[in-house]
């Protein structure tokens, strides 16, 4: 039986709906299979770690 709660990103959703890309200045959204914010305008995505998105654009790694 798999957890509902694991695709649920463990930010915030108000957090959530606020962030946005730090090059293009759109929303992120969460990626449930990377565990990360993606950007798709940008091509990236940025990781969070215990809970605390890294929106740094050395940290991301491309889609």
């Amino acid at each position: 039986m798999s957890d509902p709660d694991a695709d649920a990103p463990p930010i915030d959703p108000w957090l959530l709906e606020k962030l946005v890309c730090p090059v293009t200045r759109t929303p992120l959204r969460w990626d449930a299979a990377r565990q990360a914010l993606l950007s798709d305008a940008a091509g990236l995505a940025y990781p969070v770690r215990d809970g605390v998105p890294v929106l740094i654009v050395r940290e991301a790694a491309p889609l």
